[in-house]
């Protein structure tokens, strides 16, 4: 029998407008608000379910199959948690925002859990046309901070090698910041001198240099009330990156050849594949304004750390730079896909995917679709005039890469498991099977 001050709890979460559920320490669930049911119910019964059950379809609690759990970090902090999960939706999978807060009875011991959940619809574990795509560690560690970042006003620097998405990560920011339905202005630092990139981002007066025929508001006023982001800012002209500090510290700016400060309320992301550190050393970038802009720093991960999202990421962009096509990949243009390195990042496997469907008549594009150094690491000892046979399939690409990972934990199943954000049980099952073939020794 459920107490009156638990009713009047259970009764309160039903008018909250964000989904909300209510579970022991059992893992639980004893109630779900109107929203929860709208948004994750599916038409099925929740309360009674276990909430690693009914969000995951675990057996165990998430904590026994590679993921964070709130619940177990509560219970030992006794305080509020914030976790980003993989959840199953009625739409399918999508990562959801968790503040789960503790709940304590008249003797001031937990006793229940209040868990409140926030879909980040910048992000999809499946391929999705419009979003952020990925399963990976890293690439999950990666939209954690997003995550945590996007709805304050914090300044943010992304950092990572070229063709990785830092645009898209921005704008994912953006997207999920309160300042989403205002402007998202992004500007390109490389290849502008410094009196044109003073223009471009601050505007300039009539008059105030030769062909300056009227006024011309700039990319921070463009950007008012929403973010401007900042690309390549390694290539910001020494000169100019004093008043971009002071629009930094003061909020202000000043047009070129006007007397007056201007008042900017924009929200500054920047990107960059440069070492800075470096650059400081030698004079080339201001170490005040370095930390200025590096208050919350993300990584972005490079495509071959997170080579696992590639089959995830070939659909989405398959859509993207051919949509209305029915195209996939033999398995044997995946695994050659899967054995690449990329050094140009995602960028470069939308290029090779937009050639391949333009060479790809039919419905399923083959290794001969390919840009050669794709096929067999581009060794031109084992390429022909002929057909181009791969020797290995995907799964032995996969499987010789969980070998490596195996490896790099020194045989140690759990942490592994904890990396791939997968049960044990499941991995071990994966190793007993490639042990079957011969393809690996003894684990412990």
């Amino acid at each position: 029998m459920i107490s009156h001050p638990l009713a009047e709890l259970i009764s309160y979460l039903d008018t909250l407008p964000e989904p909300h559920i209510l579970c022991d320490r059992d893992y639980r669930i004893l109630a779900a608000n109107k929203a929860y049911r709208r948004n994750y119910g599916g038409g099925h019964a929740i309360v009674g379910q276990t909430c690693y059950a009914v969000s995951h379809r675990y057996p165990a609690p998430c904590d026994k199959a590679g993921e964070t759990c709130p619940l177990k970090q509560s219970l030992a902090s006794g305080q509020r948690e914030r976790v980003l999960h993989l959840h199953h939706t009625p739409e399918g999978e999508a990562y959801v925002n968790i503040e789960l807060a503790p709940v304590r009875n008249a003797q001031g011991e937990i006793a229940y859990f209040v868990e409140k959940m926030e879909t980040l619809g910048v992000s999809q574990g499946l391929p999705d046309a419009r979003a952020l795509v990925g399963r990976a560690p890293a690439f999950r560690r990666m939209l954690e901070l997003v995550a945590r970042v996007a709805p304050s006003d914090a300044t943010v620097m992304l950092q990572g090698e070229s063709g990785t998405g830092k645009e898209l990560v921005a704008k994912a920011i953006h997207d999920a910041s309160r300042r989403a339905s205002r402007p998202f202005v992004a500007v390109d630092c490389s290849g502008l001198t410094e009196t044109l990139f003073e223009s471009e981002l601050f505007g300039h007066e009539k008059g105030s240099f030769t062909g300056a025929a009227s006024r011309r508001i700039g990319l921070v006023e463009a950007a008012s009330g929403g973010t401007l982001f900042l690309d390549e800012l390694g290539d910001i002209p020494l000169g100019l990156q004093v008043k971009l500090l002071r629009l930094l510290e003061t909020g202000t700016f000043r047009r070129v050849g006007a007397s007056d400060f201007l008042k900017a309320d924009v929200r500054l992301i920047s990107a960059t594949h440069r070492n800075l550190r470096a650059m400081i050393s030698e004079g080339r970038f201001r170490q005040d304004l370095y930390y200025r802009l590096n208050t919350f720093p993300i990584h972005l991960p490079a495509l071959r750390e997170r080579i696992e999202d590639v089959p995830l990421l070939v659909e989405a962009l398959l859509a993207r730079v051919a949509p209305g096509r029915s195209l996939h990949l033999s398995e044997e243009a995946l695994a050659c896909l899967m054995a690449y390195d990329y050094p140009g990042n995602v960028r470069e496997l939308r290029n090779v995917l937009e050639r391949a469907t333009l060479l790809c008549d039919g419905d399923v594009i083959l290794p001969e679709h390919l840009p050669p150094e794709l096929i067999h690491g581009g060794d031109p000892a084992t390429r022909s005039g002929g057909p181009v046979v791969v020797a290995r399939t995907l799964e032995d690409i996969e499987d010789e890469a969980l070998r490596r990972r195996l490896a790099a934990h020194h045989g140690n199943r759990k942490s592994l498991a904890a990396e791939l954000g997968i049960s044990e049980r499941t991995l071990y099952r994966r190793l007993q099977r490639i042990r079957e073939k011969n393809e690996i020794g003894s684990v412990t």
